[in-house]
């Protein structure tokens, strides 16, 4: 019994410990299993993270091992050269070694000043001979601590061009001229002959020049380091060297070295150069632009010291002139003088030149420029270089007149020297100058007699009986179509629209005073470039052109970048006797300075009056195109206070069109300058026309 007990206990054991041992062959199996199953996982995933890595990231990783392992040091570009349409520089870059001061905080002036005149030494010793000594005042104004032209962290350029011997002096004794550097640069250079230095522009440091919103944000998202702008980097600022910044700037230049763990430099150099800039070749032609320069600066001097009452302007500081060709909006000449030596600007100007140039700095021609005086209340008392068209206004006012039906070809209109309108026992009388009467005038004799009675009784009142006050939204129409009142399309920095009025003198007198007014162009001050693009349309007979001031655009190598093309902005179609009206009366027009001119040609002289500083001045304006058969050249000029557009202007605009004529022809073929006996014949002329030119002529 006990046997048999025995043995079925036995037989229990055995059976369980099968039971458990199939159990843990079971587990072993399915941890086998998921042993095998995890490790193919990881496996698969190791293979595809390496193929993802290689294909998908291998070239971004690429590049993080190569920064890792390299420090870059760049390389300002080598900015393009601006050339006149003939190839004559006007602006390029040199190499060159220069020295910099920066103004660390809390040094003294006298501590300035000591240091300025331990420079002037070693400049005296170790410097060009032949070049003009710097003085310790010179030095010391450079060093700008009053911060009148730097920001306290910029640097200050002391003297470019350094020789071996100051190069090798200043690196031996660098410790002994605490905050100097000496730093290899691109000078920006300009022509000594200062052509169109306002149109061209200037140059600062990037850091000085983050005020304008184009280089606010210049480096964000930029991760290309030949395309990143350099702190120390002189940029465009204004003029054409702005607007056309991306094109002139080019590419940095990279000083690639590799370098360990510690940024230590462990091989050679790898090189890769900066890529010049493009060049542009202007539509200025260097030398109508010249002698547009000076014909206003010697005509200022001459109305100046006139004893001729009628030519005498004593107070005509400042003149502004465009020639704009008729067929293809190109600019040859474009003069806001005085002007000055955009040199001055290279590596910071000092505050004694900026004092003497800021009123001379802006672009006089495309903006407002203030009068250049130095007293506050003064300056107040002058015209700016926005002036009002006066009656180079009225062959608009007759097209206006045209078109809108309110007068035909042959009206006719009484002129007794004035024009009165107004509520009875308040009218206001719209004079002619010194009130003279016209007599009988048709719109062409209008023109050429330069009635303002007949422009404000047939067309301005005449436009306000007929529209009321909606007659304003008329003739903005039709100043905007021929660009007045809107920017010309040019693309210059900062260009001014005008000045509209009209609308001003609707919320201060009336809609009818307005257009009364408007009709003989004393409701809107337009700059000098307006005036040239408004004188081509009406040369073309209704196409408005974009003014253009680059010819084409060329990399390094001379291989064409982008071509000239000519752009329409709108066309303006109206009968042919209309133009033919207006261009009957212009060609009539009486005008000094243009005896012995040997093309028939269309004008229109104006003296546009403007109450400015409690007084009232008159400043001189002209339009102009020729030859009158086929119109290739259109000239605009404006002398604030140069009294009567026919002396204070006119004159003016014969140079230009005589230095167009020489230099490039206006039939296609250069004409040779005039002889002396032609100058004297035309001084001759100019005498005999004085009387007839002052008498014809009304603000």
């Amino acid at each position: 019994m006990s046997t048999r007990r025995n043995t079925q206990v036995s037989d229990d054991r055995t059976e369980e410990a099968q039971k458990r041992e199939l159990r843990n062959r079971r587990n072993f199996s399915f941890r086998l299993n998921l042993f095998f199953f995890v490790t193919f996982f990881v496996f698969s995933t190791l293979i595809v993270r390496l193929a993802y890595l290689q294909f998908v990231e291998g070239a971004s990783l690429k590049e993080k091992e190569h920064q890792i392992g390299t420090r870059d040091v760049s390389i300002p570009p080598i900015r393009g050269n601006i050339y006149d349409s003939t190839g004559k520089p006007i602006a390029y870059s040199t190499s060159t070694q220069s020295l910099y001061y920066t103004l660390e905080p809390g040094t003294k002036e006298a501590a300035g000043r000591e240091l300025a005149e331990r420079l002037v030494a070693v400049f005296n010793e170790h410097g060009d001979k032949s070049a003009t000594p710097l003085t310790v005042d010179d030095v010391f104004e450079d060093m700008d601590f009053g911060g009148k032209v730097h920001l306290p962290f910029q640097q200050r350029r002391i003297k470019s061009g350094l020789t071996q011997e100051e190069i090798a002096y200043f690196s031996e004794h660098k410790s002994e001229f605490k905050g100097i550097d000496i730093v290899e640069e691109s000078i920006r250079q300009y022509s000594s002959d200062q052509v169109a230095v306002q149109l061209v522009g200037y140059m600062k440091q990037l850091q000085g020049a983050t005020s304008l919103d184009y280089y606010k944000d210049i480096n964000k998202d930029q991760d290309d380091p030949t395309l990143k702008y350099l702190d120390s980097e002189d940029v465009g600022f204004d003029g054409i060297e702005l607007m056309y910044q991306e094109e002139l700037r080019g590419r940095n230049g990279l000083k690639t070295y590799p370098v360990n763990s510690e940024s230590r430099i462990i091989g050679p150099m790898e090189l890769t150069k900066p890529v010049k800039g493009n060049n542009l070749f202007l539509t200025i032609n260097k030398n109508v632009q010249l002698a547009t320069q000076n014909a206003i600066t010697t005509h200022l001097e001459k109305i100046r010291t006139s004893t001729l009452k009628a030519e005498r302007a004593p107070n005509a500081k400042t003149g502004y002139a465009v020639a704009m060709e008729v067929k293809t909006g190109k600019v040859v000449a474009m003069a806001s003088m005085p002007d000055y030596d955009p040199n001055l600007w290279q590596g910071g100007i000092s505050s004694k030149d900026y004092d003497a140039v800021k009123y001379f700095m802006g672009n006089g021609a495309i903006r407002e420029v203030q009068a250049p005086y130095e007293d506050d209340k003064e300056r107040l008392k002058h015209p700016s270089s926005l002036v009002n068209l006066g009656s180079t206004q009225k062959p608009l006012t007759i097209l206006l007149g045209l078109n809108e039906h309110l007068i035909s070809t042959n009206s006719t209109y009484s002129d007794h020297g004035y024009f009165q309108f107004g509520r009875k026992g308040y009218e206001t009388k719209v004079r002619n100058s010194q009130s003279e009467a016209n007599g009988l005038l048709t719109p062409s004799r209008a023109i050429a007699k330069s009635s303002n009675a007949f422009m404000a009784a047939m067309i301005g009142n005449a436009l306000y009986l007929r529209d009321g006050s909606d007659g304003l939204d008329v003739w903005d129409s039709y100043m905007k179509q021929f660009g007045l009142g809107v920017t010309t399309g040019s693309g210059l920095p900062g260009e001014s629209k005008g000045s509209v009025n009209y609308y001003e003198e609707e919320k201060r007198g009336s809609a009818q005073s307005a257009l009364v007014y408007a009709s003989f162009g004393q409701q809107g001050r337009y700059t000098a470039l307006q005036l040239a693009q408004y004188a081509t349309t009406l040369a073309s007979h209704g196409t408005r052109l974009k003014p253009q001031f680059v010819d084409r655009i060329e990399d390094a190598d001379g291989n064409l970048v982008q071509p000239y093309q000519k752009e329409v902005l709108n066309t303006i179609s109206y009968p042919d006797e209309y133009w033919d009206t207006i261009e009957a009366g212009m060609s009539q027009v009486k005008v000094q300075g243009f005896a012995g001119f040997p093309y028939d040609f269309y004008r229109k002289t104006g003296t546009s009056e403007q109450d400015v500083g409690g007084g009232r001045v008159e400043n001189a304006v002209f339009i102009a195109y020729a030859p009158a058969e086929d119109p290739v050249l259109a000239v605009a000029v404006v002398v604030p206070e140069g009294g009567f557009g026919g002396w204070g202007a006119a004159p003016i605009a014969r140079q230009i069109f005589d230095a167009y004529d020489e230099a490039v022809g206006l039939t296609g073929t250069p004409r040779k300058s005039a002889t002396s006996s032609d100058a004297t014949d035309t001084q001759a002329g100019d005498a005999v026309a004085a009387n007839a030119g002052v008498a014809s002529e009304n603000p």
